[in-house]
C-alpha cells in the first residue's frame, strides 16, 4: 500500500517548478511553457515571489544561487549577496552608539543584490528577454495578489509605528489607512511602474545580452540608485536600537558593484556529492555535519526516532560553532576549510558526540587560529549574548511578526536545474523608498563591531549569510534540488530532509512530510545575536515518547505545534529523465507543480 503524503510526488518529464508560493510556482511553470529553460523560470519565478511574499523578500534584498547548466555541463554558484558600504566601518557604527549592528533600519542595509543576480543568471544561463521575466511580476503587483493572512497581520501590528516613524511604508502597505485584509486583492502600482521604467529602459536597446545590461544600469547605475542614494543620504530612521540613524549607502556603492560566479563547495557522502556556497554564507555548516554523521549508522535509524534527532543535532551543535570561530568572506579572512572537511578533524570532533546533550558551545580550536577562537569565545561568553535566542529576522522590539525568506527549486526537461533562496528587503526591514516601492535589506545586521574576526564589518566585505541552496549529484549526475527559508534553520531542515532522502528510501514528498527539528544551542546570526544554551526545537508530530526521551537526554525542548516548522521544497531528475517535485504543506503556501 502506498504510504499517505500530504500531497503527491509530482511526476512528470517536461518540467518541474517547486517555490514556496502556489502562484510563483505557477508563473514558472508558464514560462517553461513559453519556451524558457529552468533559469529563465527562476528568475520569472523569483520576482513574483517579492509581490507575493514581501514580508519574505523584496527587490532591495539578495540571493546565492546553486545551479547546474547542462550546455557547460557544470554546477556554479551565483554570488548575488553583496557587501558592506564604502562607508560602513566599526569605527562609524560605534560612533552612532551601537554595540550591535539593528537587525532593520538604514545602518542594517548593505548593497541590494538580487536584481544583479537574476539579471545575470537570464544573461548568461536562460534565453528569454528582461521583459518576459519582469511581466508576470508586474502583473501581480498592477492588478494586485491575494494577500496572505500572515502578510495582513505583519502591517497591522506595524501600523502605529510605519505611522509615526516609517511614513513612506504606512502609505505603501497601509493604503486609505487600513491594513489590508487577509486574501484581499492588494496592488503595488509604484513597484509597477519602477518595473515598467526597467523594462522600458531595456527595450531602448536592440539585442537581448544589450537589453540586460541596460536593466542592470537602470537599477544600479540609473534611477534606482539615484533614489536610493538620494533618500538615504537625507534620512533618519528609526531602528531596533531605539534610535534615528542616516544609512551610508550610497549610488557610488551600487554602480561598483556585480554579481559573481563562484565554484561550489562540495563533499562526498554515501554516493552523493553535495554543492554549497562557500565559507561567506552558513553553507559549509551542512557539509561539516556530515563529515561528523558518516561515523553513525543512519540508515539503521528511525528517522523520526529519538536516537536519529539526538545524533544529528549533536553533531549540528559542534558544525555551528566552528562557523562563529572560522567563517567569513574569504576574500578578507583566511577560512581553513580543508581541516574543517577532514577526515582526521571530523574523527576528532565526532568522540564529542555522546548519548547526552551538550550544553557547551565547542569549536574546535585549529592551529594557527588560536587567538581567533579566544577572541571569538570571549565575545560569545559575555553575558548579555547568552539568553532570548533569536533564530530567524525579527522585528521583535515593534511586533512578533519576523521576516524570513523563499526558496526556489527548478528542473527543466533539458536537464538544467536550478536552487536559489532570496532573501532580504522584506516589508519589515527597513522604509520603502520613495517612487520605488520598495525597500532595502538588512543583512549587515550579521557582521559583528568586534574587530578582529572572520565577520567583523568592513567595507567591501560580504555578510556571512544564513542563504544556503543545495544540489546534490548522485554518483556524478546532478540529480537533486533543494532547499527552505529558515534563517538558522535552513542547514538544518534540509539535512533532516536529505539524511532521511538518502538513509531511507523516502520519496521526495515523503521525507519533507516528516516531522522537523532545530537546535537553537549556538549564536543566532540576526540582531540581538542571542542563544539558548541546549535548546532544541521539535515539532508535536514526534510522538510523545521520542519528546521524553529527548528531555531525558538534557535537551532543552520546546514542543512547536505540529505542521509549523520548515518550509523546504525538492526537485530531482532521474537517470532516465523522469523528474519529481514536492513541497511542503507547512504555512499552506509551497506548492510543485509540474507535467
Amino acid at each position: 500500500m502506498t504510504a499517505f503524503t500530504t500531497r503527491p510526488e509530482i511526476l512528470g518529464t517536461f518540467g518541474v517548478v517547486t517555490s514556496t508560493h502556489w502562484i510563483a510556482s505557477a508563473v514558472g511553470m508558464s514560462i517553461l511553457e513559453k519556451g524558457g529553460n529552468a533559469f529563465d523560470a527562476a528568475v520569472a519565478t523569483g520576482f513574483v515571489l517579492q509581490i507575493v511574499e514581501p514580508h519574505l523578500c523584496g527587490p532591495g534584498g539578495d540571493m546565492p544561487a546553486v545551479l547546474y547548466s547542462k550546455k557547460k555541463d557544470k554546477i556554479e554558484v551565483i554570488c548575488a549577496q553583496a557587501p558592506a558600504p564604502a562607508g560602513a566601518t566599526i569605527e562609524h557604527y560605534t560612533r552612532e552608539g551601537l554595540k550591535l549592528i539593528p537587525g532593520d533600519g538604514l545602518l542594517a542595509t548593505v548593497i541590494p543584490g538580487s536584481f544583479d543576480g537574476w539579471m545575470l543568471m537570464l544573461r548568461d544561463y536562460g534565453r528569454l528577454t528582461v521583459r518576459d521575466v519582469l511581466e508576470p511580476a508586474i502583473h501581480y503587483a498592477e492588478k494586485g495578489h491575494p494577500v496572505l493572512p500572515r502578510v495582513s497581520a505583519t502591517i497591522a501590528e506595524l501600523a502605529d509605528f510605519y505611522r509615526k516613524e516609517w511614513p513612506t511604508s504606512y502609505d505603501t502597505w497601509l493604503p486609505g489607512g487600513a491594513a489590508p485584509e487577509p486574501w484581499s486583492n492588494f496592488k503595488n502600482p509604484i513597484l509597477a511602474e519602477t518595473w515598467k521604467r526597467v523594462v522600458a529602459e531595456a527595450e531602448s536597446r536592440s539585442d537581448r545580452e544589450a537589453q540586460i545590461e541596460a536593466a542592470r544600469d537602470a537599477y544600479y547605475r540609473g534611477f534606482v540608485a539615484e533614489a536610493i542614494d538620494s533618500y538615504v543620504s537625507k534620512t533618519e530612521v528609526m531602528d531596533a536600537s531605539g534610535a534615528r540613524h542616516k544609512g551610508v549607502l550610497t549610488a557610488d556603492d551600487m554602480a561598483n558593484w556585480r554579481a559573481t560566479i563562484e565554484e561550489p563547495l562540495t563533499y562526498d557522502y554515501h554516493g552523493w556529492t553535495v554543492a554549497k556556497i562557500g565559507p561567506w554564507g552558513q553553507g559549509p555548516v551542512f557539509l561539516q555535519t556530515l563529515s561528523l554523521l558518516k561515523g553513525f549508522d543512519l540508515a539503521g535509524m528511525d528517522p523520526a526516532g529519538a536516537d536519529f534527532v539526538h545524533t544529528v543535532t549533536e553533531a549540528m551543535k559542534l558544525a555551528f560553532a566552528d562557523r562563529e570561530v572560522y567563517y567569513g568572506d574569504p576574500n578578507f579572512t583566511n577560512v581553513p576549510l580543508e581541516t574543517l572537511l577532514s577526515d582526521a578533524y571530523a574523527d576528532e570532533r565526532r568522540r564529542l558526540i555522546s548519548s547526552e546533550a551538550s550544553l557547551a558551545l565547542r569549536p574546535g580550536k585549529l592551529p594557527g587560529f588560536e587567538s581567533q577562537y579566544d577572541l571569538t569565545m570571549a565575545m560569545l561568553d559575555a553575558p548579555e549574548a547568552k539568553s532570548g535566542a533569536v533564530y530567524e529576522p525579527t522585528m521583535s522590539h515593534l511586533t512578533e511578526k519576523r521576516g524570513d525568506t523563499v526558496h526556489i527549486d527548478v528542473i527543466d526537461r533539458e536537464g538544467n536545474m536550478v536552487s536559489v533562496t532570496p532573501s532580504g528587503g522584506w516589508l519589515q526591514s527597513s522604509p520603502i523608498i520613495p517612487g520605488l516601492g520598495f525597500c532595502l535589506n538588512s543583512r549587515a545586521q550579521m557582521f559583528w563591531l568586534q574587530p578582529g574576526l572572520p565577520s567583523s564589518l568592513a567595507p567591501g566585505k560580504r555578510p556571512r549569510t544564513t542563504l544556503t541552496p543545495t544540489m546534490a549529484l548522485h554518483e556524478g549526475r546532478p540529480t537533486l534540488a533543494f532547499g527552505t527559508p529558515g534563517g538558522d534553520q535552513q542547514e538544518q531542515w534540509q539535512l533532516s530532509f536529505f539524511l532521511r532522502y538518502v538513509h531511507h528510501g523516502l520519496n521526495l514528498q515523503e521525507a519533507i512530510d516528516k516531522p522537523l527539528f532545530h537546535s537553537t544551542h549556538f549564536p543566532s546570526s540576526f540582531y540581538p545575536r542571542t542563544r539558548e544554551p541546549g535548546g532544541l526545537t521539535a515539532e508535536a508530530n514526534f510522538s510523545a515518547d521520542v519528546l521524553d526521551t529527548l528531555r531525558k537526554k538534557g535537551h532543552q525542548l520546546t514542543v512547536a505545534p505540529e505542521w509549523t516548522v520548515g518550509r523546504l521544497t525538492a526537485a530531482r531528475r532521474d537517470a532516465d529523465g523522469l523528474l519529481r517535485a514536492a513541497a511542503t504543506p507547512r504555512l499552506m503556501q509551497a506548492y510543485a507543480v509540474g507535467r
